[in-house]
């Protein structure tokens, strides 16, 4: 696709994202108005924006902001590369994942939050729960994506490589990852909602810090302003985020000439 039409979809996307917060703003405020509510059950746009900018002026958003990136960074990365590593292995012994599958089956469906009572008593109150947290939320859908591509992988890259006697290193390193990371990219871009989420759930039960702590600190003291404000961060971040992750992903493409059109 060349430069200029690039341009201009980059153009429509900014312009159509700007319409939708107008709209979005204006029928909030027009609920807030005419649907008669008190401030402190349902606070006006301006008011929210009043608790944006103080957050934003007092330092206290960043402050919070800080510790859950770190917390989402530490479980995340972790969580992605140790998946990805037990992936490529399980993907490549079938035997092996038919023993693990169904605990990865039973383990999945169940949400991070349910092991918060286990995880605080083992790993006690702090940055480790969080990350606990995320490391869960972010881990299985990398490790399913990550089984599924290799078991799935064209086998003519594999019989190349048996003919030519490459190592088992460079054809994990070289031949089967670059071949099934479009299908990994797929399993990182879930991991990073779903961490996300669980993050600031996780702050929320565990923690005295970041985005979750901020939320509840301002639910306690009845400033839904401030509860809304820190609900827009949380979601700009998300976004951010995962656009973060594609960029990444468009990175590691080209590096291994695997370039797609956007």
């Amino acid at each position: 696709m060349n430069k200029p039409l690039v341009r201009i979809k980059h153009v429509r996307t900014i312009l159509n994202t700007a319409v939708s917060m107008i709209i979005l703003v204006a029928v909030w405020q027009a609920v807030v108005r005419f649907g008669d509510y008190n401030e402190s059950l349902l606070p006006s746009p301006l008011s929210v924006w009043n608790a944006v900018w103080k957050l934003i002026v007092d330092g206290t958003l960043w402050t919070h902001l800080q510790v859950s990136l770190l917390r989402f960074a530490a479980g995340y990365v972790s969580a992605s590369v140790a998946a990805i590593i037990l992936g490529l292995i399980l993907g490549r012994i079938p035997v092996l994942w038919g023993f693990i599958d169904p605990l990865v089956q039973v383990i999945r469906p169940v949400s991070p939050i349910a092991w918060s009572p286990f995880i605080v008593l083992w790993f006690g109150i702090g940055n480790a729960p969080a990350i606990v947290i995320i490391f869960l939320a972010a881990f299985f859908p990398v490790l399913l994506s990550t089984v599924t591509a290799v078991r799935k992988m064209d086998m003519t890259y594999l019989k190349v490589a048996q003919n030519l006697e490459v190592s088992r290193y460079h054809l994990f390193s070289k031949i089967i990852l670059p071949a099934i990371f479009p299908f990994i990219a797929s399993g990182l871009h879930i991991a990073v909602g779903t961490s996300w989420i669980f993050l600031v759930s996780g702050e929320m039960v565990g923690a005295q810090s970041g985005l979750g702590y901020m939320i509840v600190d301002a639910r306690n003291q009845l400033r839904l302003d401030f509860v809304l404000a820190g609900i827009i961060f949380i979601g700009l971040c998300g976004l951010l985020l995962d656009r973060l992750i594609g960029l990444l992903e468009n990175g590691i493409n080209k590096q291994w000439g695997i370039v797609k059109d956007s």
